[in-house]
């Protein structure tokens, strides 16, 4: 039997609210990603990318469809089960980078690690950093380093699992060119070195172009789907 897919959403609809005030932000989503694919989510503010990340990542659940990972039903897991899935299989970058401020760049890598019991914690840590080209930063406060620094950062920690499915949000939106090029030539590398299947939301052009599939949505909708 082949391996299911990393990411499956099957028909997923949600809406917040009940009655005279619900609002459908997302409505019959589906779309698939592989292991080692970059699919770029695309589309104005509020067009419900966002959301779709959230659900993708087992931070929510949908009102209505599925959202598999693994070929599991994220709804189908208990509480201790979604935290270890996303300490172990899911990996997330952020606009605003989400690191520690008390903690060095190392431990904020380690931090995955040590929540979720692994072994060999701080030479895995160090590995990324390593490879993120940031060891030598390995402990400085984040405060002591650039913008695109602290994304680097960001990244090898959400890799330091080696994780399945790798969830970006606006990773390069708070960044300047060089430094976006960098962080989005080792989110395509993620995908490449550590077979995680990429769902990246964006605004930026060249974000969209390191992708395999680009999903453009409007009003919670898939509007159009374009292979690379």
């Amino acid at each position: 039997m082949p391996d299911p897919p990393r990411l499956e959403l099957l028909h997923v609809s949600k809406t917040y609210g009940s009655g005279d005030q619900a609002a459908e932000v997302l409505h019959d989503i589906s779309l698939t990603a592989e292991a080692g694919s970059i699919t770029a989510l695309l589309g104005r503010s509020g067009c419900g990318k966002t959301t779709l990340l959230n659900l993708a990542g087992a931070m929510d659940f949908p009102s209505a469809g599925e959202v598999r990972i693994d070929g599991r039903s994220t709804e189908s897991l208990g509480d201790a089960e979604l935290t270890a899935l996303r300490r172990t299989r899911v990996g997330f970058v952020f606009q605003f980078f989400q690191l520690l401020p008390t903690m060095t760049a190392l431990e904020n890598v380690e931090l995955p690690l040590l929540l979720a019991g692994a072994p060999d914690a701080t030479a895995t840590a160090l590995d990324r950093l390593r490879w993120v080209g940031l060891e030598e930063k390995a402990h400085s406060m984040p405060y002591q380093l650039s913008g695109g620094q602290m994304q680097r950062v960001a990244v090898a920690r959400a890799v330091v699992h080696a994780p399945r499915l790798l969830i970006a949000d606006e990773p390069t939106g708070n960044l300047d060119s060089a430094s976006g090029d960098l962080v989005l030539a080792l989110i395509r590398e993620s995908a490449a070195r550590f077979g995680a299947a990429v769902l990246l939301a964006t605004h930026s052009a060249e974000a969209a172009a390191i992708a395999d599939t680009r999903v453009r949505m409007r009003d919670g909708r898939i509007e159009s789907v374009g292979r690379a």
